[in-house]
Parts: structure tokens; sequence; C-alpha cells
């Protein structure tokens, strides 16, 4: 069904609001996406499209006609070309948008492999590092990820964008208390016996090319200020440190950069290579 809309009108507002704003996504169960990536990788994985948006004003390209032909939905809008743009934001207004549906935040969904590698974000507080780690998860091969705490919004336009669309392919889980998390670790350990939990430091600790990331394994990213909570840190069975060049001034890297340091190494171990 599509729904015609000309004015800034209660439906609109709804579109924007999805947009914009962490908690009536959250009461809606519903987010915002924009971008063909995005939109292809989300229904390419199964994802439930609440709503495609676009204009009535202007020709869509063969893309645009096929995903609208072919894509189940709840209900289409069709704005006017300056509502399009309003909704957009961009400079060079998106043809389609979609409303998507949030996924539960059940750790059932994290399908792990043989030998698991999960990655673990604590309190990420940056759109932008938390799309890039789930940019790094799908290309280097890590089951699933997992946040924890107070965190930035998952589901934040920015996020989707960082991750280039690999936010439709890797699992998620928000976990909100560290009693669930440990609930969770104390599952894995029972059913993989040499399940290790490795944490991440800037501190000299072992160089992350020492430790062993061929068992199954939960890789704990820290918060990009205060680094992993006293929690995580006393619970992981190692800590592991990038080593810096003598020379550098830097002390440590972006968040997002070692984590796929972290992920590249794990996934080096594993080729055997």
């Amino acid at each position: 069904m599509d729904k015609r809309l000309y004015a800034q009108n209660a439906d609109f507002q709804r579109l924007v609001t999805l947009k914009t704003n962490r908690y009536k996504r959250h009461k809606y169960h519903a987010f915002f996406v924009e971008g063909v990536r995005s939109i292809n990788n989300a229904i390419a994985h199964g994802w439930h499209i609440e709503s495609l948006v676009y204009s009535g004003e202007r020709g869509l390209s063969d893309w645009a006609k096929q995903t609208l032909k072919s894509v189940r939905s709840d209900v289409n809008y069709v704005l006017t070309d300056a509502l399009m743009a309003a909704l957009s934001g961009k400079d060079d207004t998106s043809e389609l948008v979609a409303i998507v549906q949030m996924r539960a935040d059940d750790t059932e969904r994290l399908a792990l492999s043989n030998v698991p590698l999960v990655a673990l974000f604590d309190r990420p507080s940056n759109h932008g590092n938390l799309g890039t780690i789930l940019r790094s998860c799908d290309g280097l091969g890590v089951d699933g990820l997992i946040i924890t705490g107070h965190a930035a919004d998952l589901y934040d336009p920015e996020v989707i964008a960082a991750s280039m669309g690999s936010f439709f392919k890797v699992p998620v889980v928000r976990l909100a208390d560290n009693r669930a998390l440990f609930d969770y670790v104390h599952t894995l350990k029972a059913k993989y016996t040499d399940f290790q939990l490795i944490g991440t430091t800037a501190h000299n600790e072992k160089y992350v090319f020492n430790a062993d990331f061929t068992r199954p394994t939960m890789i704990m990213i820290g918060n990009e200020t205060d680094g992993l909570c006293r929690a995580l840190k006393e619970n992981c069975d190692t800590l592991v440190t990038i080593p810096m060049a003598q020379e550098s001034t830097a002390s440590s890297f972006n968040v997002g950069c070692a984590a796929t340091v972290l992920f590249y190494e794990a996934r080096r171990q594993r080729m055997g290579v």
C-alpha cells in the first residue's frame, strides 16, 4: 500500500524522528536506512522492511523501481520532492530510503562457528567507531558483536553509514548488564572447554601476536576513553596490547583501528599464515 504525503503531517514527523531521535526509534522498534548498499544488504539478509519512502515527482532508477516492486513492506510513503529533500538531508537527495524493523537482543542470534570468534565492545561512545568495528567484524570473519552498558545507539544512521552495509550482516546483541554477559560467557565456556576471554589494553601487557587466537575466543574492546571496565578486565583470561614503534608519539590506536588489528591477527592465525 502506498500512502501519499503532501505536508509535514504526523506520518512525516514519525519518519523524521526515526532518523533523528534515539528514544523514538526504540519506542517504535524501527530505524531509518539510507543508501543503496545499506538497503540492499538489509533486504539480502532478511531484515523486515516496514516502509520504503520515495518521491512521486521524480523519475526513479531501475534499482529503485525493482526494489519497490520486489520488496514486501507494510506501507510505503510517496513524498513531494521538497519533503523527500527535507527527510534525506543530503546534498544529492536519496531517491529511496527504508524504515526497517529492529531485531531482538537475544544471544541466540549469534550463530557461532565451530571455533567461535566473538567481539565485545564495552560502552562505545562514538557512532563512527561502532560502525567501523562492525565493518571490520564482517571483513575479518568475526561471528558477532556484543555491546555492553550505556552506549551509543546501535541504530543511529551514523553507525549504519559507517558500517558500509556490514550492519545488516553481522549479528549484534546489546546486553544491559554484566550479569547477562557473564551468564552467556558461562554458557560458552561450558560448550567450548578451551573458550577464552582476551581483553585489550593500552598498557604494556602481552603483545597481541603472542596470544593464541586459534582457540574459541571473545575479544573484549574497551570504551574509547576509559578502556574496559574493571569487572570485564578482571574476568579476562589474557590482556593484550598492540606494540607501538619506539619512536612513535602515539601511545595507542583509535579503538576502531585497534579492534581491526586484533581481528586481523585472529584471522591470520586461523589461516595458518
